[in-house]
């Protein structure tokens, strides 16, 4: 088996194995359910016929029985002294009633549950609608969109504008209460609270919101505002036993704080909580301001200077024969380090086709583990991909030696051809394409060295958001459909560039389809040969 291969297997056997949830991480995969969607209210639709038509039938018997039996009623006795009366009560009571009977007991559900129960199997499950309410989570803090925006659905270049309920907004706060996230807990927990009074209809009551919101509240250790709105959910129902235990002990830490604040003064360095304003936590990204600024379009270090620096112009690829006489536009994203853009790369027959292979074969994206070299999922990954051989079909060729062609790099030991579509809120956290020194062993399988340089796909066009970006150097770059963005990960002399630590962001509005070719060293030591110096 080819190097190459086995790093594939691996992936594609871990990849199958997460295959069967995480809709949410593939747009092009939660099309399917659209269609279930659609099939289902079809078949509910003849459910409904079927039950229309048998409560026609008993409303018509009915209808018909209320006119006898008032008939028979005013004179019982005259009525049965007719002896076809007599026998059709007989009749009725013994035969009819009892037809009635099976058919008020008739099952019209069978196609229906059986249709339900078939599509339930692809449904998505819990972990799915969890992960979609962390997507919609990120979107809101990486561009900084209030719940209220978000619930009313404001978003730009939108089609189909949708906006969330009381419950829906529930359901938000919910979610990031059981992950211990308090900061949402208490943003989505205000916003159903608002729209609850605002008078919108829903079956969530306002005592359910008080509960999380106040404890939530709590946990930011503003004591007076969870005095107030537990004191409010007593209002509402007195015998809530889990609120009046709540305020007596909130009652008690705030006796004792005043007990405290009256025998020393308070130190000026102590944080002072504002009420109902609270900061979003800080996690384990540390560049986390200037890549989700980035994103929002904020902080891209594009001075006259540098773009003075930078040309348009065509590339025949060192005068490759092939692009002689079709060269490609290239355009300069940025100087240093050195980040170009093609044009033109792939057609839309091409796109559509690779989007066509590896739809079925889409599974959620996992990043190498530096310490134990396994494959995993991870939360600041968010996307599915597939990987697409020559064999495959024809176009996957065509496209990978039109990429040798461009940068000049062999791909005999390039990776495979990567897929991604990335779903609701989409996105890879900052990441180095390349190994670190404290993980030497990433590509050892492979046996064909670091990752040299990265072209990129964009298959395309994003309404809002999915933009690649360099944190580094406050380089952000937006997705055009058929370019190409191409840049080395590595210096000539095999030592690593950090500076190309990048990021996909999440995508806001939109679909975001992208391919990429990692090139590695081997077979390309006298296509780009050494430098005379080590940052050459």
């Amino acid at each position: 088996m080819k190097p190459w291969l086995w790093l594939v297997f691996f992936t594609s056997a871990f990849l199958i194995w997460h295959s069967e949830a995480e809709f949410f991480t593939s747009i092009g995969q939660m099309t399917d359910l659209i269609y279930a969607e659609k099939d289902l209210v079809q078949s509910l639709k003849e459910y409904i016929r079927a039950e229309e038509a048998k409560l026609s039938q008993i409303k018509s018997w009915a209808e018909k029985m209320d006119v006898l039996t008032s008939k028979s009623t005013s004179d019982p006795e005259g009525y049965l002294a007719h002896p076809v009366n007599a026998y059709k009560l007989v009749k009725r009571l013994n035969t009819d009633w009892l037809e009635l009977e099976n058919l008020v007991l008739q099952d019209t559900t069978n196609g229906f549950i059986t249709n339900l129960t078939i599509q339930r199997q692809f449904f998505p499950t819990e972990e799915d609608e969890t992960g979609a309410a962390k997507a919609l989570m990120r979107l809101q803090d990486t561009y900084k969109l209030d719940p209220e925006t978000l619930s009313r659905g404001n978003l730009p270049g939108t089609k189909y504008r949708s906006s969330l309920t009381v419950s829906d907004c529930f359901g938000m706060g919910k979610t990031a209460y059981n992950d211990g996230d308090y900061y949402h807990t208490v943003l989505w927990m205000e916003q159903a609270l608002k729209q609850h009074d605002e008078g919108e209809d829903t079956t969530v009551s306002k005592v359910e919101i008080l509960d999380y919101l106040s404890y939530a509240v709590f946990q930011f250790g503003d004591l007076h505002r969870a005095m107030e709105l537990t004191r409010r959910l007593i209002s509402l129902d007195s015998t809530h036993e889990r609120a009046g235990s709540n305020l007596r002990y909130f009652e008690k830490l705030l006796e004792k704080e005043r007990e405290k604040s009256s025998n020393k003064t308070v130190a000026a360095t102590e944080p002072v909580v504002q009420s109902g304003a609270y900061e979003r936590p800080l996690d384990y990204l540390p560049e986390r301001d200037i890549y989700e600024a980035l994103c929002r379009g904020e902080g891209v270090k594009m001075t006259p200077r540098r773009q003075k620096r930078l040309f348009c112009r065509y590339h025949d690829g060192n005068r490759n024969p092939h692009l002689l006489i079709a060269p490609f536009k290239e355009e300069d994203e940025w100087d240093s380090p050195h980040i170009v853009r093609y044009y033109d790369v792939m057609s839309d027959e091409e796109i559509e086709k690779i989007k066509q292979l590896a739809k079925p074969r889409l599974a959620r994206a996992t990043v190498r583990d530096p310490k134990t070299g396994v494959l995993t999922v991870a939360s600041y990954r968010v996307s599915k991909s597939s990987w697409l051989e020559e064999d495959d079909d024809p176009v996957v060729a065509k496209v990978n030696q039109r990429m040798q062609q461009i940068t000049g790099l062999t791909v005999k030991t390039a990776e495979l051809l990567q897929v991604a579509n990335y779903g609701m809120g989409g996105q890879y956290e900052p990441h180095f394409d390349f190994s670190r020194k404290d993980e030497p062993d990433a590509f050892k399988r492979l046996g064909t060295g670091n990752r040299v340089a990265t072209f990129l796909n964009y298959m395309s066009d994003v309404e809002a958001g999915g933009a690649t970006v360099f944190p580094d150097f406050g380089a952000a770059i937006w997705p055009k459909k058929g370019t190409a963005v191409f840049w080395y990960n590595l210096f000539r002399s095999g030592e690593g560039d950090y500076r190309t630590r990048h990021a996909a962001c999440p995508v806001l509005v939109g679909c975001k389809w992208v391919s990429n070719k990692w090139f590695h060293e081997r077979g390309n030591e006298f296509l780009r040969p050494c430098g005379r110096t080590e940052v050459d």
